[in-house]
């Protein structure tokens, strides 16, 4: 019956539009009411956020996050359309939340513990179903963590303070290395050089040139970064993605020659006990069949990346905050002189810094460097009375929410933000829940022990310039929030303190 009323020879379509329609018109307008009717039929979602648009908003907002990064869009995305909203990266739907109720929902289920990316992109950096932070098979997921857990806590996370507070003591012993023509010091390169000097010491145990895997690590970091939402078109024309090419195999070659070398220390030790770790656990899982040989050496890369990567930059951020703060710096350096007076910094130390441990969460709430968590729904759902469908993606904008919600001086750097117990649903820098950060315990370990053991003998200072602060510091919020390092702003000035009173420098 519909076919015959389409067809001309049996129905009149003409007669249904006025004369003065011309006949020509006919066709634009049935492609118009066609159009019309598919973006409303795609756009019929409850979630705010831009309109379908016959297939072309999916593709500005995928445009928007190559063009403006993850986390910038994330922000604009969310001051246009609300805290609950809904975009398309990759043709998929996703859904920017920076609202607490719902972050708390998403963390704390089973079913949001997978992430997403580009698969094409994610197999170019090795982290596609390998490793643990953006592995996106829940199943071998579960399977990697607990090498992890183990690694990350319990004597690891008591080891690590000693093994800390050697590297940041013969670190700052050759800070000369670090410094430049002028006498200022590339904090960056420092911390970098510290992070990964501590990791390599627990977890791995092999010689390596600190400075050319530093250097390998940012490379790696920049190539994830930028493919991870790369169309797959672009994994198809060779020259886009060569410079990334080779900072992947870059990294991932000197790891696989590190590993190596752990493998035969392994096979040839005389007492098993004298060489494990964190790297032993994970080839003795690859000798049953547990793992891949590709999923272990994954595992340690992404094991030694994860300070380098992200902790370093935490570290600059927070000494840059206390060099614009006195106050505060002078509050922990009371602190310090009362619990660890003039000795070395020891693990029932590490308790006893509130104030620390304060200025710490102050500065990841208030300049964070991973300001997002990214799940996929793995099953169908409700948040906060809207539909969530099996597939959609989620980004949690959690450095949006921490300005927006309970703390009484949000666009302010001030301890009195952690003046009393914060609620962790409001704070989360680290998540919670079955997909966490595994490191959120030694992470916070190792930046206590850095910012003591630096802070007890030298007071720190920016360059005298006005746009040397952290609000005016060039910076790029993509998958995590780094500093513009093409510009010398970033160095600090480093003064000996005086060692009899540890406060005046």
């Amino acid at each position: 019956m519909v076919l015959e009323m389409l067809n001309p020879m049996h129905y009149n379509i003409t007669s249904m539009v006025p004369e003065a329609v011309p006949l020509a018109t006919m066709p634009i307008l049935l492609l118009t009411g066609f159009l019309l009717f598919i973006w409303n039929y795609e756009d019929t979602s409850s979630i705010p956020g831009p309109g379908y648009c016959m297939g072309i908003g999916p593709l500005i907002s995928h445009f928007r996050f190559l063009w403006m990064g993850i986390g910038s869009a994330c922000n604009y995305y969310n001051k246009m359309y609300g805290e609950f909203m809904r975009v398309w990266i990759c043709g998929e739907e996703t859904l920017i939340i920076s609202k607490s109720s719902s972050m708390f929902h998403v963390m704390k289920h089973n079913h949001y513990i997978s992430r997403f990316g580009s698969k094409l992109g994610l197999q170019f950096v090795g982290m596609h179903e390998n490793g643990i932070i953006f592995n996106n098979n829940p199943a071998l997921w579960k399977v990697v963590r607990p090498f992890f857990i183990k690694a990350l806590t319990g004597p690891g996370l008591v080891h690590m303070v000693t093994i800390c507070a050697e590297s940041i003591i013969r670190h700052l012993d050759r800070l000369e290395e670090v410094k430049n023509e002028s006498g200022f010091v590339d904090v960056l390169t420092l911390m970098r050089r510290v992070m990964l000097d501590a990791s390599n010491m627990l977890f791995l145990r092999i010689p390596l040139d600190e400075n050319a895997i530093v250097v390998k690590i940012q490379g790696y970091f920049d190539a994830w970064q930028a493919l991870l939402f790369k169309p797959d078109i672009f994994f198809k024309i060779s020259w886009l993605y060569k410079k990334y090419e080779k900072s992947v195999k870059d990294l991932k070659d000197a790891i696989d020659v590190l590993t190596e070398e752990k493998r035969h220390r392994v096979s040839t030790a005389d007492k098993l006990e004298d060489c494990m770790d964190f790297a032993t656990e994970l080839i003795f899982a690859e000798k049953r069949g547990d793992l891949t040989r590709e999923n272990v050496n994954q595992c340690i890369l992404e094991m030694l990346i994860a300070a380098p990567d992200t902790m370093s930059v935490s570290v600059l951020f927070l000494l840059y905050l206390i060099a614009e703060h006195p106050k505060v710096e002078e509050a922990i350096m009371k602190e310090i002189q009362t619990v660890v007076g003039e000795r070395d910094i020891r693990i029932d130390d590490i308790q006893k810094l509130k104030v620390v441990e304060n200025a710490i969460y102050e500065s990841m709430r208030y300049q964070p460097v991973v300001d997002l968590v990214m799940r996929k729904a793995l099953q169908d759902d409700v948040i906060d009375g809207y539909p969530v469908k099996k597939g959609t993606n989620i980004i949690l904008n959690i450095g949006r929410m921490h300005r927006l919600e309970f703390f009484p001086k949000p666009n302010e750097f001030t301890l009195e933000n952690f003046a009393k117990n914060v609620p962790y649903r409001y704070f989360q820098p680290f998540g919670f829940g079955p997909r966490s950060c595994v490191g959120k315990y030694i992470a916070m370990v190792m930046m206590k022990v850095i910012l003591v053991t630096l802070l007890k003998r030298f007071h720190v200072q920016t360059l005298q310039s006005q746009e040397a602060c952290i609000e005016k510091m060039q910076k790029i919020n993509d998958l995590a929030v780094h500093p513009d390092e093409n510009t010398n702003l970033l160095n600090m000035i480093f003064i000996p303190r005086n060692s009899d009173t540890g406060l005046e420098p």
